[in-house]
């Protein structure tokens, strides 16, 4: 078996005990990166300087450095800054930028002891829910080449998934780091807001919703990199009763494989002895789309001008948003900050009530690349926003949610279910999820 083949954890275990040296393990990975990425384009580039970092870590080691993260490759979004490289946000605007300074929870993983793999692929400006770009092209599903990995994270899961890094850093402002992982059969984490640090980097369409996350291929490599990067502790198991819901309070419809899925999964944790209790918010109207003319109205702020000048440098998806933000009214976009607010009382009062809530994390698995979105979900026709339908709500109220695989459709493509938590409750969140996860990947 190849290093690159283990999870963080142990792969970090190896290299501090001296039986693989952070060389190797850098070479393993340009090999694996050499061999698997040209067929699904999930690193925009791998870092010219990873034998470099690899020997500062053998020198750290030696001097008895404590490196929880020794000689682990992780792959960072195409929207973080990673000093000296070039970080592009997927779009020809950025086409040359090379980061001036590395974002604090890169920082953090390379104190940590991490190699910094290279860059993973984004929508433009992490604003879509596929990751095709102008400046890159189509990311494919490792999965399945002909599907998309979803996005905007998409370049991080495919990468994960595909054995080049055990651990990718990801951005989530709308379920971006759990719908992805949903589709590849990983686990992403949607931290509580402010919890890892966040910047310095690129100014964002919506202030104060984007988190820094986490995706590994199991819960305990998660819980690593948050010890890393926010510092939580391990924290045992202290609930064994569940909130569930399967249309999220919105009447949302499920695929068969997915409704499946959710079946299978509450049967199980009712055989595991989980209480399990059918209950939702009351989101009073409010849906994903109340919120999203403040993503509009903020890539217009943000790129308006260079759209009007030049359109043909744009994704046409991401052309469409911003015309949308251009004829936005101030009364529709206040109209939409006080969606998000009354969204975040609800769900933060619903949290108080039920400690742990589960649902599906999307309603389908991974659909075709070059589409935007499914055409159907439930055989009936969805709008471009619908396989999003049960993620935005966590970043408006700023609550931790986490995604985990639960099995697969009846043509072998993953899907994935989400637990939710109240904000600040990180660490029992992934105390649950990591008793939960068993359960869930055995259906």
């Amino acid at each position: 078996m190849s290093v690159m083949d283990l999870s963080a954890r142990a792969l970090a275990a190896e290299v501090r005990a001296g039986r693989v040296t952070p060389a190797q393990v850098a070479e393993a990975a340009q090999a694996r990166v050499a061999d698997r990425n040209p067929a699904l384009n999930a690193l925009t580039l791998t870092n010219p300087h990873l034998q470099a970092e690899a020997a500062e870590v053998a020198a750290r080691l030696a001097r008895g450095d404590a490196l929880p993260l020794a000689g682990v490759p992780v792959v960072i979004k195409d929207n973080i800054w990673v000093k000296g490289l070039r970080i592009t946000q997927g779009s020809h605007l950025f086409a040359e930028f090379v980061a001036p300074e590395d974002a604090r929870a890169v920082a953090l993983l390379r104190q940590a002891g991490a190699l910094i793999l290279g860059i993973g692929t984004c929508s433009e400006f992490a604003c879509k829910g596929a990751t095709h770009t102008p400046l890159y092209g189509i990311t494919r599903n490792p999965w399945d080449p002909s599907r998309t990995p979803g996005g905007s994270s998409g370049g991080c899961v495919a990468a994960v998934a595909a054995g080049m890094a055990p651990l990718a850093l990801g951005t989530d402002a709308g379920g971006s780091s759990r719908r992805p992982p949903a589709h590849t059969g990983l686990v992403g984490l949607k931290p509580s807001q402010d919890l890892v640090p966040y910047g310095p980097g690129f100014d964002e369409p919506v202030a104060g919703i984007s988190v820094i996350a986490p995706i590994a291929r199991d819960v305990a490599d998660v819980r690593l990199a948050m010890a890393v990067l926010a510092g939580v502790p391990d924290a045992a198991p202290d609930v064994t009763a569940l909130a569930v819901s399967r249309d999220f309070g919105l009447g949302q419809r499920l695929d068969p494989d997915m409704a499946r899925a959710y079946d299978r999964s509450l049967a199980a944790l009712q055989r595991a002895g989980y209480e399990l209790t059918e209950a939702a918010p009351d989101w009073q109207g409010l849906d994903g789309a109340a919120v999203m003319p403040l993503q509009f109205a903020g890539l217009a702020r943000l790129f308006g001008a260079e759209w009007q000048r030049d359109p043909g440098r744009f994704d046409p998806d991401l052309g469409a948003q911003i015309t949308l933000g251009l004829s936005l009214s101030p009364q529709q976009v206040t109209q939409a900050r006080q969606a998000s607010a009354r969204m975040a009382e609800i769900l933060g009062a619903f949290l108080d009530r039920h400690p742990l809530w589960l649902t599906p994390t999307t309603p389908c698995a991974a659909w075709p690349v070059g589409q935007l979105a499914p055409a159907t979900i439930a055989g009936l026709p969805c709008g471009p926003r619908d396989h999003a339908a049960f993620t935005s709500q966590a970043n408006h109220a700023g609550c931790p949610a986490l995604s985990l695989p639960c099995g697969t459709t009846t043509d072998g493509l993953p899907l994935g279910m989400q637990l939710w938590a109240a904000r600040g409750r990180d660490a029992a969140l992934l105390a649950a999820a990591d008793r939960l996860a068993p359960l869930l990947t055995r259906l």
